[in-house]
């Protein structure tokens, strides 16, 4: 225990490390806020007319589809329509309709709600006898918060990868590494200390990740820790084969940033992209990060089915890691 407590200890005065642990929490809490913020004002119409311009009626119709500003004069409401900061639609009488104003600045949504609106004012009448269905507005953000969220998870899964290799590779700067060649500890106690220390963290990490973004059920709430676990003791191999073949800090951050690169870049690009041939998805499940990342976004849908699938790939990523670590240490000790 004392050996734990001693990894535990250089781990926590190592400020890289510190702050990849935090790093996934800050982030999973901000998404967590973000996602309670209501973004429909941002495609609300809002329309300006200036005073004695437009007939009471057309001001009333236009009230229909979103607030209007009443402006003293044209150029006031020219003003208001080329501010950047806004995305007012200036509407002005032309003989019995009306003629739209626009900076040019503005979003695709409101160019077309520009174009459209004269000839939908001169259909008023006809379009007063047309049932109408309001559908509900689509959550943009919804689909790619779940994979911000995800990809965070993922980090904070896999950052017990970023904890051993640090860890190994300031023991061989410092010269603790040859002192504990001399220490009366063996290989194995050595390994289990470093899978320890990065297993450990990483678990905490990915826990309070969970905490603040996920409300499961507890069947899933047990899939998703089982996962966890898997998913840290895979990061934490990673760190072990990390530190031994590293020779120096910058060799180790090098390695480090693409093993992470890696981790998220199959998984996200196998969402966006929308992968559906059985070999590309047999291959993105050689990196350990794609069983995980596909296991968390059919937990948060709530289903859980294909999640145990993934369990058992992470499973048989621990077990192969595992065993080819323990297959080059027993290896390097024998030619050594």
């Amino acid at each position: 225990m004392k050996g734990l407590w001693y990894q535990l200890k250089s781990v926590l005065r190592d400020r890289f490390c510190l702050m990849t642990f935090l790093l996934p929490v800050v982030v999973a809490a901000a998404l967590h806020f973000v996602g309670a913020v209501d973004f429909s004002a941002l495609s609300e119409l809002r329309f300006g007319v200036w005073q004695g311009d437009l007939p009471e009626q057309a001001v009333s119709w236009l009230e229909r589809y979103g607030p209007v500003t009443v402006y003293p004069t044209r150029e006031e409401l020219a003003e208001a329509v080329k501010e950047p900061s806004t995305n007012v639609i200036g509407v002005e009488a032309a003989g019995n309709g009306i003629k739209t104003m626009l900076a040019g600045d503005e979003l695709e949504l409101f160019r077309q709600t520009a174009d459209t609106l004269p000839d939908l004012y001169e259909q008023q009448n006809a379009a007063g006898q047309t049932v109408v269905h309001i559908l509900e507005r689509p959550d943009v953000l919804a689909g790619l918060q779940d994979m911000f969220i995800a990809a965070v998870l993922i980090v904070a899964m896999f950052m017990g990868c970023t904890f051993n290799a640090m860890n190994m590779i300031s023991e061989k700067e410092d010269g603790v590494a040859l002192i504990n060649e001399i220490l009366p500890m063996t290989h194995s106690q050595y390994i289990m200390q470093k899978l320890f220390v990065g297993f450990i963290c990483g678990c905490l990490s990915s826990m309070i990740t969970v905490c603040i973004c996920f409300g499961l059920s507890l069947q899933n709430g047990a899939l998703m820790l089982v996962m966890l676990v898997l998913s840290a003791f895979v990061a934490a191999l990673m760190g072990l084969f990390i530190g031994r073949i590293s020779s120096g800090l910058m060799v180790g951050v090098v390695y480090i940033k693409i093993v992470m690169l890696l981790f998220m870049a199959v998984p996200i690009l196998g969402f966006l992209v929308g992968t559906s041939q059985p070999l590309l998805m047999a291959v993105s499940y050689l990196v350990p990060s794609q069983a995980a990342f596909e296991g968390i976004m059919d937990l948060s849908t709530g289903s859980g089915t294909v999640a145990v699938k993934d369990i058992l790939i992470l499973l048989a990523h621990c077990i192969g890691w595992f065993l080819l670590y323990i297959g080059l240490s027993v290896y390097q000790r024998k030619k050594a």
